[in-house]
């Protein structure tokens, strides 16, 4: 029997592949093709179509990398082709079938409206159904010859990532243009005989489903008349009816197909080339929907649609269309399809702004989901600011990568650290490129976690990563599994539809706390420091500006605030932190470009700040706290000389000379400032930090030692660091030369240099203040190394049970200890500003102005204290898929701050990432807000975006408990409201003699617009 089924499948499977698919079109006739190769940049439409063409042949190379070739399609649909369906087909030369990584191409009448897009899977373009006969077609195409960077795989270097290093060799052969009929049945029968063999394979040996089906096909074929493929289709489908009419059991799975394109904003192309496909497959899915009356079309990232609304205005209205009549779903809401754990609290919240407002601006809809298929984890804030930006619902498929341990649920509750719940979903089929194949079918049902107590799924279907969309053949598929015997059903619904099912049927989900950890691509917290560093300094400029350009508003007369600039500032910086750029996953071409806008984005930001200080009026020198904490702290005059000073936090004072507690001196090897005591070893490490408010030694072992570790992971080099690259590495003790640079009675250094590896060089500064126990390293680094890890270690005499990481709004604590595969599996983690390690009584924190990743380990030793070692990730140096990644120049500064609470690590950790700024100006005006009450932490300040001059403060509880406080504008106040990140009043605030009780619970965000009288 077993030898009968295997004959059987391969007798099918014969004739499907070299019979019926070759029979889908029953004649062509080819087209006449012209070129055009367009220097350099991609052109408008206007200047390819008045280019000179020149005649082109089939089977004729084309297509530098990155080169935009235009075709110029000409032909004539033969007049006893009236009454078939007749369409356009073109064969770029594609390889493989991954749309997103190869040639591709938008199809223009010649008025410059935008057809379809032809790619590997979707090669058609429709030109009349039925047709009358001398229909006359006239094509500009606009092909982009984009290279295919994976083509060695994930661990092959290749200088085709960058147009500047990638050549000019023609890398395609044009196959094919011509007119051609689609036999429609031969179509369905193609359709027909795919699902049924998908079917069949997946069902069990001893399913009496499968046996049905392989003699069902069996007879079928029968029937398929080898020289009159079309002339016998029907009869074959006929034969097969009766097996695709079985209806699926009343207890099917139920899957809820949502047509998905999953465009990375940029990844293994350049920004500039996701414009391009973000019209080609919106073309193709506005083409989609007007032949399909039930498909259903979800797409987030509001930048991607501002692109097509600006460059492509016929789609844009397309799209504007199709979602009136309910087939295309703006979801997400939010502007790109941000990295989960690098970026700011502020800009997750601004992501949501401006995601949100785009689509309730344009099509008068506001999203309800939080769509992040593809991010490399989730951090625990996300539920908060879901919730305050209007969300219900979020949906991921990446947690399924992880490599370890499986995450034990599909549907549930996720609960944020602040107590926030939203229902999740992660689809079971473990995709968000489904074309409802059997396996894929098969793999959602075994794989759902719920199983016996929920029975419904979601499937985002479509091909992506870089665009193309749903096809034809995906929706004929699902029409085929909509009620289908051995698969569950298929119907293709809204995800907000879905989400609604899915809560009412499972209303008592379980409860996940805490972050959404991915076991996974952890080298993502460090790749591509100039990147990560880029979007760090952003944020806080973009809040320096902000604060500045509102005291300006409130107190000079005749300053504009600048809503436009600061506008468009934020959605370049947030388009930046799309989850392939801010990771540092993406092509050379990508970062380069990326570090020039972050210069940009700082040069712009600087002349708003500079401009908003300036309108304030000139005279005595003043010192501008961006920060939301008063500060004592020694700062540095053009002149090169330093005072103290003290500050309120979002205010300014007078450069004034206070006295310090005591004055710092160095020796040869050593600072001290009378709070802290720091000395170095004949090899450049820290021997000793001593605490003398504490009276105790920090260190356990040499602190900042520098360790270079062998870093070749198994796959994917940007994206991961495997366990196995702490077995090798060279601790850098060699040193050039260790001299005090600085002797000041306010402030001291030592510089450190060191040469090792390929030609790098490693500079540090250490430096000590007056006044503060903050020792800070502040590092250059000329980088040359390939394939190495460099990490920064403090190992501190503290039997800390869990280490303390900022996140957006808050910290995360983690356990030290590895006692399950759970925590082993964090071997490298994310944080933002701060890591901070404790024991009852006492605790040090390590602060940096531009990292994120970090580890903790801990370790007994033999005098039974315990050393537990924070390291943070410095520099990577992988060649997949930038075989340059992070060579040359990086300047950054991180710290170590004996003695301190999180609270000192929150401080200390805005402090380190806004300096002072000193610059003239006249008066004192006061801060636009100050806040009484410990734990009560100003996020960000800033003119209402309706332009009604009102005043936007966001705050949050930082340290972990409950908050009471007093918020009390500089300004004479109207009145306050509770509002929504979207600044919509959500309860009227209690003010009281002009100011602003708040209570906070942990880690709450609380956002209040203030009206000025």
């Amino acid at each position: 029997m077993h030898d009968e089924r295997r004959r059987i499948e391969e007798r099918v499977e014969r004739l499907h592949h070299q019979r019926i698919r070759p029979a889908l079109y029953a004649a062509t006739t080819p087209l006449d093709v012209a070129s055009w190769q367009a220097p350099g940049e991609p052109v408008p439409f206007d200047e390819a179509a008045s280019a000179p063409y020149e005649p082109f042949a089939m089977d004729t190379p084309w297509g530098p990398p990155w080169g935009t070739t235009w075709f110029r399609m000409r032909g004539q649909v033969p007049a006893e082709w009236a009454g078939r369906r007749v369409e356009a087909v073109v064969d770029l030369g594609f390889t493989g079938d991954w749309p997103g990584n190869q040639a591709e191409a938008l199809v223009h009448l010649t008025d410059g409206t935008p057809l379809k897009a032809v790619n590997p899977l979707n090669q058609y373009v429709p030109v009349a159904n039925p047709a009358t006969g001398g229909e006359r077609v006239d094509y500009l195409v606009e092909a982009a010859s984009n290279p295919d960077i994976l083509a060695g795989g994930f661990a092959a270097p290749t200088p085709l990532g960058d147009v500047l290093t990638a050549g000019d060799r023609p890398l395609y052969t044009f196959r094919r243009a011509d007119l051609a009929v689609l036999d429609e049945e031969v179509f369905h029968l193609d359709l027909d005989v795919q699902v049924l063999r998908e079917l069949m394979r997946e069902l069990g040996e001893h399913d009496p489903r499968r046996h049905e089906i392989t003699h069902t096909l069996d007879r079928a074929m029968d029937l398929l008349d080898l020289d009159d493929i079309a002339g016998s289709a029907a009869a074959v489908r006929a034969a097969l009816r009766p097996a695709l009419a079985r209806p699926a059991h009343a207890g099917a799975h139920v899957l809820s197909g949502v047509g998905h394109a999953h465009i990375d904003s940029a990844w293994l192309w350049p920004v500039r080339e996701t414009r391009r496909k973000t019209s080609r497959t919106f073309s193709n899915v506005t083409a989609l929907a007007e032949e399909y009356e039930d498909f259903v079309f979800a797409c987030s990232q509001a930048q991607q649609y501002e692109w097509v609304r600006d460059h492509h205005p016929q789609v844009w209205a397309r799209i504007q269309e199709t979602v009136r009549k309910g087939q295309w779903v703006p979801v997400g809401g939010m502007w790109v399809e941000a990295d989960g754990n690098l970026p700011g609290g502020e800009a997750v919240a601004r992501q949501f702004v401006h995601g949100k407002r785009f689509f309730m601006e344009h099509f008068g809809v506001e999203t309800k989901g939080v769509w992040l298929p593809d991010s490399f984890g989730y951090n625990a804030a996300y539920p908060q600011l879901a919730k305050l930006a209007g969300n219900e619902w979020f949906l991921t498929q990446k947690i399924s990568w992880n490599q370890t341990n499986r995450f034990p649920h599909h549907t549930f509750w996720w609960e944020g650290i602040d107590g926030t719940r939203i229902f999740t979903h992660f689809p079971p089929i473990d995709t968000y490129n489904a074309r409802f194949s059997g396996e894929e079918m098969s793999r959602a049902v075994r794989n759902y976690a719920e199983k016996g107590r929920a029975n419904r799924s979601l499937a985002p279907f479509g091909w992506g990563d870089g665009g193309g969309g749903p096809t034809r053949e995906i929706m004929e598929r699902a029409r085929r599994l909509a009620d289908l015997e051995g698969s569950p059903k298929v119907v293709v619904e809204h995800p907000d539809a879905f989400f609604a099912k899915a809560r009412e049927e499972y209303p008592d989900a379980p409860v996940w706390v805490g972050e959404l950890y991915l076991e996974l691509h952890r080298a993502t917290y460090t790749t591509q420091a100039r990147t990560k560093q880029g979007n760090r300094r952003s944020e806080h400029r973009l809040r320096e500006a902000e604060l500045w350009a509102t005291t300006a508003a409130l107190h000079a007369p005749g300053y504009s605030y600048p809503y436009e600039r600061l506008d468009r500032l934020w959605k370049t910086v947030l388009l930046h932190q799309f989850h392939d750029i801010l990771p540092g996953s993406s092509i050379a071409w990508v970062h380069r470009e990326a570090e020039a806008e972050y210069a940009r984005v700082a040069r712009e930001l600087e002349e708003i700040t500079t401009e908003a200080v300036g309108a304030l009026g000139t005279g005595a020198t003043r010192v501008f706290n961006t920060g939301p904490f008063e500060r004592r702290e020694v700062v540095r005059g053009a002149d090169g000389s330093t005072a103290l000073v003290r500050v309120p936090g979002g205010g300014s004072a007078p450069l004034s000379h206070e006295a310090p507690n005591d004055l710092v001196t160095v020796e040869e090897r050593a600072l001290d400032n009378g709070l802290v005591r720091v000395e170095l070893a004949e090899d450049g490490t820290l021997s000793s930090v001593y605490d003398r408010r504490a009276r105790r030694e920090v260190l356990a072992g040499p602190g900042n030692l520098l360790r270079l570790h062998t870093d070749l992971p198994n796959c994917w080099d940007a994206w991961d660091v495997d366990q196995h690259y702490r077995n090798r590495f060279t601790d850098l003790l060699d040193t050039e030369s260790v001299a005090v640079v600085e002797r000041d009675v306010l402030a001291g250094a030592i510089r450190v240099t060191r040469a090792f590896g390929k030609g790098s060089r490693i500079t540090q500064t250490i430096r000590l203040r007056a006044d503060s126990a903050r020792v800070d390293f502040e590092t250059e680094v000329d980088w040359h190394e390939s394939e190495k890890f460099l990490k920064a270690g403090f190992p501190v005499d503290i039997r800390a049970p869990h280490s303390s990481a900022e996140i957006q709004f808050g910290h995360v604590q983690r356990p030290t200890h590895t006692n399950t595969s759970w925590e082993a599996a964090r071997f490298e983690v994310s944080g933002h500003r701060w890591v901070h390690l404790g024991e009852p009584g006492y605790g040090v924190a390590v602060i940096n102005d531009s990292t994120y990743g970090h580890d903790v380990s801990r370790t007994v030793r033999e005098d039974g204290g315990t050393t537990t070692t924070v390291r943070l990730s410095l520099l990577r140096a992988p060649r997949v898929p930038d075989p340059g990644a992070d060579q040359g120049t990086h300047r950054f500064t991180y710290s170590l701050l004996p003695g301190a609470r999180v609270e000192d690590a929150v401080a200390e950790g805005y402090a380190l990432n806004l300096p002072l700024r000193t610059a003239d100006a006249a008066g004192a005006p006061r801060p636009v807000v100050s806040v009484e009450g410990e734990g009560v932490t100003v996020e960000a300040v800033k003119l209402a975006d309706d332009r009604s001059g009102d005043v936007v403060v966001r705050l949050y509880e930082s340290r972990g408990g409950r908050a009471r406080g007093v918020l009390r504008p500089g300004f004479p106040l109207a009145g306050a409201h509770v509002t929504d990140l979207l600044e919509r009043p959500l309860e009227r605030a209690e003010a009281t003699d002009g100011a602003v009780p708040v209570e906070l619970r942990p880690f709450q965000i609380l956002t209040l617009r203030l009206a000025r009288s």
